[in-house]
């Protein structure tokens, strides 16, 4: 008996039996783990190094005095390059805090000060340099400059370029008041070979205010301002700043050798009122 003939299959029984046998080989392949994507390391932490001031004010050459300070009391010597030498300077000392000067007072070299006219007509602002150019803190034993003229900075301890706003304590039975020491000052030091225009020589820094019309100048509080900028140089020891002292139980004297470019009187608010420029 003849066998019936073969049906063609269905296209959808030929689309399963393909997916079945798709299926059966993919329960072979082992299944791969995950690739693990490493974890960048952070980044170091910028390193912060507090940056040398290009200018130093007031506060900034202060503490550069007491390190010197702290270094010759104890018998200590700085090693390596001075980087004060050769910086620029911008330094505002405040004088006149208590009023003008009597009439009968001597205002000392290398200090500034303000007095007032009889009739209260004007206001004089002076400043002479000291002569240190034979003291020992610059002459030494190697001198290498012809003139030194000296300017002190009154009040170390306070780091404002202000006057200062403690008030004094009342002791009438005990010893009148006295001022302490200078011990904190520039000397503008002069090369024989520099020119001598530059130079005081005994002359003050002399500036007076006058008022408008027949009225006086107006009353003045909070004293006026001393400016003071150059650059600093160094000593025969490469050292910007030299210190001295007589006693162990004397704070040392200190001054820091610098070629002074301008030297100006301000008032509180920072107006200059007259300046000199070298050069």
């Amino acid at each position: 008996m003849p066998r019936p003939p073969l049906r063609l299959r269905s296209p959808l029984f030929a689309l399963a039996a393909a997916s079945l046998v798709m299926g059966l080989a993919s329960c072979d392949r082992k299944t791969e783990a995950p690739v693990e994507v490493p974890t960048p390391a952070p980044a170091p932490a910028p390193i912060t190094v507090a940056a040398t001031p290009i200018v130093f004010d007031r506060a900034g050459f202060l503490a550069a005095v007491d390190t010197a300070v702290a270094a010759y009391a104890s018998g200590a010597s700085l090693s390596g390059q001075d980087t004060l030498v050769g910086r620029r300077f911008m330094i505002r000392q405040a004088f006149g805090c208590g009023g003008p000067l009597p009439s009968t007072a001597v205002v000392s070299d290398g200090l500034a000060g303000w007095s007032a006219s009889e009739d209260g007509q004007t206001q004089r602002l002076t400043l002479t340099p000291g002569d240190w150019t034979d003291t020992a803190l610059v002459a030494g034993e190697d001198p290498i400059w012809e003139a030194a003229e000296g300017i002190w900075l009154a009040r170390p301890w306070l780091r404002a370029d202000s006057c200062p706003q403690v008030r004094a304590d009342q002791t009438p039975a005990g010893p009148a008041a006295v001022s302490s020491p200078q011990t904190v000052g520039l000397a503008a030091v002069f090369e024989p070979e520099g020119s001598r225009l530059d130079r005081r020589n005994g002359r003050a820094y002399s500036f007076t205010i006058r008022g408008e019309g027949d009225q006086p100048p107006p009353p003045h509080t909070g004293g006026y301002r001393l400016v003071l900028e150059g650059r600093f140089t160094a000593f025969p020891d490469g050292r910007a700043i030299r210190c001295r002292a007589s006693s162990v139980d004397q704070r040392p004297v200190c001054i820091a050798a610098v070629q002074l470019d301008r030297v100006a009187f301000e008032d509180t608010d920072g107006s200059v009122l007259s300046d000199w420029r070298t050069g």
